[in-house]
Formats: C-alpha cells, sequence, structure tokens
C-alpha cells in the first residue's frame, strides 16, 4: 500500500500571476455587505433622505442612536459571514498582525491637526489583500484603536463601517495584478487623499444631528428642507473638520508616496508566502533503498500494514 503525503501548490509569482485573495467573498457574504451598506448609507445620510414630516426627523437625537445599536448587529453579520467563507488561520494571523499595528499608528498623532498613520497602513494592505479581507481589516482595525484610546462610544459602530467601506474601497482599486511603480504609488495617494475626506464627511453626517441648537446656524434643522439642511451641514463641515480632514490626506499622500514601495514589498512578500489560496495536493512516497516508504523530508521511514 503506497502512501501520498500532502504538498502545497506552487503559486505563481510575477507580474502576471493571478492576484491572491485573503478572504474571498462568496455569494452570501456579498449579499451580507451589500445590506450592511445598505443600512449604513441610511443611518449616515437619514438627515437628508427623511422629509422634515416624517416621524424620524421628529425624533432626531433619537435617531442615531437606534441606528448605532443596528449597525453594531450588522457589522457583526458581515464579520461573521465573512469569516465563515474563507477567513482561514492564516488569514486570521494576518489580520491579527496588521489590525494591531494600526491600532498602535492611530494614537501616534491623535490631537494633532489630523495626523494619522493607520489610513496609509489600511490602504495598502487593502490594495494587496483585496475588498473582503479590506472590509474586515478596517472594521477590526478601528474597533481595536477605540479600545486602546478609549474611544468606545455610539459613534464607533460608524467608524468602524466608515472605515471599513474606505479599506473595502482601496482594494477595488484598478490594476491590482499589472501596476506597479510609481504609477501605483500615484493612484494609492491619489485614492488616499480622496478618501481621507469622504471618511470625514459621512463621519460628520454621524455627529452632525447631534448638535441639536447648540449652533443654529449650521446644526441640523428638522423641520428644515433640505436644501437648507445641506448648506448647514456644508458650513459645519468648513467650521469643524476641513482643517483636520486636510491634514490627514496630506499625512497619507506624504506617508504612501515615502513608505509605500517597501510596505508593499513586505506585504506581498507575506502575502506569497502565507498562500491564502494554495490548494493542498497529495504527491508519491519517497522510497528507500530497503523498500520502506520515506516521507518527502526523507527523516523518517512509513511503516506499511502486512
Amino acid at each position: 500500500m503506497s502512501t501520498r503525503h500532502p504538498t502545497s501548490a506552487r503559486q505563481p509569482s510575477g507580474p502576471k500571476a493571478a492576484r491572491l485573495h485573503a478572504v474571498r467573498l462568496r455569494p452570501r457574504s456579498l449579499a451580507a455587505l451589500a445590506l450592511v451598506s445598505a443600512v449604513g448609507v441610511i443611518a449616515f445620510g437619514w438627515p437628508f433622505l427623511a422629509p422634515p414630516t416624517s416621524q424620524l426627523s421628529a425624533h432626531a437625537q433619537d435617531a442615531p442612536w437606534l441606528f448605532a445599536g443596528l449597525l453594531v448587529l450588522l457589522v457583526a453579520v458581515v464579520a461573521a459571514t465573512i469569516s465563515e467563507s474563507d477567513l482561514g488561520p492564516k488569514a486570521v494571523a494576518m489580520l491579527g498582525v496588521l489590525a494591531a499595528t494600526g491600532a498602535a499608528l492611530r494614537p501616534i498623532g491623535a490631537g494633532t491637526a489630523g495626523i494619522e498613520p493607520m489610513f496609509f497602513l489600511l490602504v495598502l494592505s487593502g490594495r494587496v489583500l483585496g475588498p473582503g479581507f479590506g472590509f474586515t481589516l478596517g472594521s477590526v482595525t478601528m474597533f481595536a484603536s477605540a479600545l486602546l484610546t478609549g474611544g468606545v462610544g455610539p459613534w464607533l459602530p460608524f467608524q468602524m463601517l466608515a472605515m471599513g467601506w474606505f479599506t473595502m474601497g482601496a482594494g477595488l482599486l484598478p490594476g491590482a495584478v499589472r501596476l506597479r511603480g510609481r504609477a501605483e504609488l500615484l493612484l494609492l495617494a491619489g485614492y488616499g487623499f480622496l478618501a481621507a475626506f469622504a471618511y470625514g464627511t459621512v463621519m460628520n453626517l454621524a455627529g452632525w444631528p447631534f448638535m441639536g441648537a447648540a449652533a443654529s446656524n449650521i446644526s441640523f434643522d428638522a423641520h428644515a428642507s433640505v436644501p437648507a439642511n445641506l448648506a448647514r451641514f456644508l458650513a459645519y463641515c468648513l467650521a469643524t473638520s476641513l482643517g483636520w480632514d486636510l491634514g490627514r490626506a496630506v499625512c497619507t499622500v506624504v506617508l504612501t508616496v515615502f513608505l509605500g514601495p517597501a510596505v508593499l514589498r513586505a506585504l506581498r512578500r507575506a502575502t506569497r508566502r502565507a498562500a491564502f489560496e494554495t490548494a493542498v495536493t497529495f504527491g508519491p512516497e519517497e522510497r528507500s533503498p530497503d523498500g520502506q516508504g520515506r516521507s518527502h523530508s526523507g527523516t523518517e521511514p512509513v511503516k506499511h500494514p502486512t
């Protein structure tokens, strides 16, 4: 009786190699992700979606809390679905290392003009590891950093969802297999610049309805029309977060341009070695001169039943 030993299929390398995905999204994962994204759009944009006469506008102070609780459940559903589909032990290890690194980077520039090095790492990680892993990484990193910095509150689910979108978007950028070098860095830097402003804008939407009458000229007015509230929201962004978002965007661009090549090489090398999508095959055993089977390592004989 012959024994066959497991071997790993060799991964292609080079610019024409197929892209590896640490988490490959299945139909159920895509459906759950679409659901949580749709609810997230409503949770962020409800001040512009609900008419002034709706009951939601009448409970403007309660709605963000209700949406925050719902988002917690939906993000948990998406994370569980993605994990069930393809998140193996090697992907979990990679997720833990990158999430811990991102969480440690976030406090470095906290409170200093929007300098947040975490964003550039998430852009590069999403680019290399794909959109499914990117969404999971963005959400987990924001959750871990909130625990580290004490930033747990009703805003956390919104931050987790927004950061998941931010990192997933990097994984959806074109040219993942063929685009390399300076062109890829410019693409990532441009995406990081725009996404940094987009992240700040959607997070402003999460906190804006809480203001109430604290600043009457720029706060949300449940009885005003959509154009009037849009003008108030733009004034709110200019007055409160423009400088912070600009600092985040510039920091992301600078770190991507100067540190991006080394980080991309390290991430791609780690992804190739992890071989997330490598199929396990079985090769024939090796025979020693005395007729006993040996493993591929050639160290221990394999005894066969008689």
